[in-house]
Order: structure tokens, then sequence, then C-alpha cells
């Protein structure tokens, strides 16, 4: 029989629902049977990682570990989780499971590094910014980052807190705009999505930018390791 995902969800509910629908969106099946079986925890009791790494706030691990632990016992064969900032914790997690946990960073680079792509713009919250996460992993394959000074990165966090998180459609977009076209006139061939909340705001706020998904990324190697299609076009 096919495997079974479990998503380690609540971080936030938005980015968890993405990450659901886009499994659903890239998987080749012309059934309801064909499609994935998916168990979802959607734990809003995780607290903020950002405000754990950068303001010493309430630590996450203890309620993720419940949740990973929890999607074990529903049956599920490998762990993904739609938050790049809770990846900083990925390595407390660990210990706690048996069973597979793909990393939306490792996979994110992989595909960057096949791409052939050697200079990339990152958007990502304070919090997965300091940890620096995704430096670690793109500096092994050869790809410098580039983010956006503190004056523009204060755009990216509204845009993610009082923009997607807030369900605020009608949020003044022209600073994000300007600060991501800064990065392509400094040379970055394409963007990173670094925070799962940013793909939902491409789509919510229209933006049109060469961009890297890494929930879409994560999507379509979860789907491949437990045994089913991807469409051609998300290859």
């Amino acid at each position: 029989m096919r495997k079974t995902i479990g998503i380690l969800g609540g971080m936030g509910p938005l980015a968890t629902c993405d990450l659901f629908s886009k499994i659903i969106q890239i998987t080749d099946a012309s059934c309801d049977q064909e499609h994935v079986r998916i168990c979802i925890d959607n734990n809003t009791e995780i607290s903020d990682r950002t405000n754990a790494i950068i303001r010493h706030g309430k630590d996450p691990v203890p309620e993720m570990v419940k949740s990973a632990v929890r999607l074990q016992s529903f049956g599920a064969d490998v762990l993904i989780m739609p938050c790049n900032t809770a990846h900083y914790f990925y390595d407390r997690i660990l210990p706690f499971v048996d069973i597979p946990f793909l990393s939306m960073i490792d996979e994110t680079a992989k595909v960057i590094s096949d791409r052939g792509l050697r200079k990339v713009g990152l958007l990502a919250t304070d919090g997965t910014l300091q940890t620096a996460v995704y430096e670690k992993a793109f500096k092994k394959r050869g790809i410098s980052i580039m983010v956006p000074p503190p004056e523009n990165q204060v755009h990216i966090m509204d845009l993610i807190y009082n923009g997607v998180k807030a369900g605020n459609k009608e949020i003044d977009t022209k600073p994000t705009k300007k600060t991501i076209e800064d990065l392509f006139r400094k040379g970055a061939q394409t963007l990173v999505l670094g925070c799962t909340e940013l793909p939902v705001a491409f789509d919510l706020y229209g933006f049109d930018y060469p961009k890297t998904d890494p929930t879409l990324i994560l999507a379509s190697r979860a789907v491949q390791f437990v045994g089913a299609k991807v469409k051609k076009e998300y290859l």
C-alpha cells in the first residue's frame, strides 16, 4: 500500500492549507483513490518561532514534538513541516520520531543547485534570517544569498504578519515590491520564498516575479517519497 504523509502544521494555518492544497494539485491522479493519504495536525498551540528565536519567547519545540509523535501514531510514514523558521528546531524534533522527516530547506537547496542558479534573493522572517538555516544549506552547494537590508526587511515582516497572518487583503504592497526589485537590481536570479506565508502572499496580492517556492518543492518531494506520481509540469 502507498505510504502516508504527515503534515506538522499550524505554523500558520494558511501555510498548512497551502501545502495540503499543493500536494493535491501536483499529484498525477485520475480519481480519488490515486491521491495521497495525508494526516494533518494543525497545531495552533505551537508558539511563534520568530519570537522564540529573537526575543527568547516560549519554546515551540514541546508542542512540535507532540504533533510529530501524534502524526506517527496516526500512521504517517514521513513527516513534512510547512514553516521555514521552524526548521531551526528541526534537529531537536528528530530524536522523538522513528520515521523520515523531510527538510524543506535542504530540498530547496538541492533544486536551486540542480537549476544551475548561483545567486538568489531570500525573503523570510527575521527569525529565519537570524538562524541562517538557508545560508548554511546553500553555502554547501556554492549558492550565494542576498537578503533585504534592515530598513527593507520591515516591509517583508509587515506583509507576513500584518498581511497574510492577519487576513488583511488591503495592505499597501508598494514597499514590498520596491524591496523585491532592489534584490533583482543587485543580481538575484530568483527569489526564494523562505516563509510559507509568502507563496500565499504572492497569490493574494498578485506579485509577478521570478520565484522559487519551497512549499511546492516540499510537496513534490513528499508525493514522490510515498510512491505517487507528480504531474510533469511540476517536476
